[in-house]
């Protein structure tokens, strides 16, 4: 018999300025344990993903991320507490009810992937 357990999916996330997004993403709180000239792997908690330096504006504008947290407002407070907007000039959106169950926020980092931050609310 097969066996097709699975340890680990991580997506590969483009960035124009290497050295920024690393900044912006340790500001959201992602802890980056392990980098190179090309490569940072970053976590939270159980979440992880490998932030290259490459960019390309065609793939970066249509690359998207998905967080699922626990608490949604809690994030959009800590988004502004952390005045990620302003520092690193971009957007955030409020908190919205999506027909899919899901309650979340838009943030777009300093390389145009949008990330979008949710909770399960069924």
């Amino acid at each position: 018999m097969l066996d097709l357990e699975t340890i680990e999916l991580k997506s590969f996330v483009p960035s124009k300025d290497f050295e920024l997004s690393k900044r912006f993403y340790q500001d959201l709180g992602f802890r980056i344990p392990w980098s190179s000239e090309e490569l940072a792997y970053l976590s939270l908690g159980n979440c992880t993903f490998l932030l290259q330096n490459f960019y390309e504006k065609q793939h970066a504008n249509n690359f998207m991320m998905h967080l699922s947290v626990k608490n949604v407002d809690d994030w959009r407070e800590h988004v502004q507490n952390q005045k990620i907007a302003e520092n690193y000039n971009v957007k955030v959106t409020d908190p919205e009810q999506r027909p899919w169950k899901m309650r979340d926020f838009i943030l777009i980092d300093p390389s145009g992937v949008l990330w979008r931050i949710s909770e399960n609310t069924d």
